[in-house]
């Protein structure tokens, strides 16, 4: 670009160009002309009346600087909402929820009115008994269709029923559980709000309506009886239905029998039938939908054939084949505890024992 004295082409070839005057360092380019605050009017605009030779530009707007406002209010907009509902809710909807509610738990033997029959083939007992069309283990817990409520997706209402199937599945059906060796697996299908409940029952068993661990699973006393067969028969049904707007409920009920021998007897002894009939309700809110748990409400079991004598709060102890239920009713109960529920036993009807 030529110097403030060269023609707009440049200097003509020839020319003193190459002199140097004390302005040659100023280049007047175009943002220096777009950024001066005096602006020569135009030949139109100085014909016009009163019309200044030269006019004041207005301030330029910078974009940069709006649009740093703009993403700094964003900012701020955004840092606010987040310290509100942190405020408001610090622990997401885990702190809206209302305290769980206990297990209330009722467990009744049901004694036998004569020997326990049995038999050293347990195919022949279950054919001969009421459990001959019932399906086997996890088969006879069968999930009903699923259908949304009111508040609840068909989705969420699915996921309570598998849940709580789960659950059963793993509390009557596992031979570990039945055994009494394992329970974590269980565990961690329980709401954490029942944990101390939960632990309680196992590791202090007593039928006080809320820590008898046979109220939370079916546990058989391993130093009385062993399974003589695997294969578990079962039949019940699930109900769901709406608790309220932020729950649902479950609702099972179940029968399961076992083929037993005496623990330590041989393959071939006398096996017998041992029936549990399990009543549960169970109830699920979004968070336990979420963790894939369970908040038990009630349980009702009714166990058979077990002697009334007997303490059925840690184990279920059956009475096997050619046993019967020894004298003597249930302990006592003392009608000034109110904590104490008062002690139950009911008598095994002959249809409920196969025919042999």
């Amino acid at each position: 670009m030529g110097g403030p004295g060269d023609p707009p082409e440049g200097t003509p070839e020839g020319g003193p160009g190459g002199a140097e005057d004390e302005y040659r360092s100023v280049v007047f380019d175009e943002s220096f002309v777009r950024a001066a605050r005096l602006r020569e009017s135009s030949a139109a605009e100085r014909m016009a009346e009163h019309a200044p030779a030269v006019r004041r530009r207005p301030p330029l707007r910078r974009g940069l600087t709006r649009q740093a406002l703009i993403l700094a209010l964003l900012i701020a907009v955004a840092f606010g909402t987040a310290i509100y509902l942190g405020v408001r809710h610090p622990y997401g909807s885990a702190q809206a929820r209302r305290p769980v509610e206990p297990l209330r738990m009722t467990v009744i033997p049901l004694a036998p009115q004569g020997k326990v029959p049995g038999a050293a083939d347990p195919e022949r007992l279950f054919a001969r008994s009421p459990a001959a069309p019932f399906d086997t283990g996890a088969e006879g817990i069968p999930l009903p269709a699923s259908r949304s409520t009111a508040h609840f997706s068909d989705s969420q209402v699915t996921t309570a029923l598998t849940t709580v199937k789960d659950y059963i599945v793993r509390s009557s059906l596992d031979p570990e559980v039945l055994a009494g060796r394992e329970v974590r697996p269980l565990r961690a299908l329980v709401d954490s709000g029942q944990l101390d409940q939960f632990d309680r029952s196992l590791a202090h068993p007593a039928a006080d309506g809320r820590h008898a661990s046979t109220g939370w699973l079916v546990r058989i006393d391993p130093t009385r009886a062993r399974l003589a067969d695997d294969r578990i028969r079962v039949f019940g049904t699930l109900r769901t239905a709406e608790a309220d707007a932020a729950t649902l409920e479950v609702s099972a009920d179940h029968t399961f029998v076992y083929a037993l021998r005496p623990a330590g007897a041989a393959s071939d002894a006398p096996a017998s039938l041992f029936t549990v009939r399990r009543e549960l309700t169970f109830q699920l809110d979004r968070d336990d939908l979420r963790t894939r748990q369970v908040r038990l409400s009630t349980a009702y079991v009714q166990a058979g054939p077990l002697a009334c004598a007997e303490d059925s709060a840690a184990y279920l102890r059956p009475l096997l084949a050619g046993q019967t239920a020894r004298t003597g009713g249930p302990a006592g109960t003392n009608p000034y505890d109110t904590d104490s529920p008062a002690s139950l036993c009911g008598t095994l009807a002959p249809g409920a024992q196969p025919r042999v």
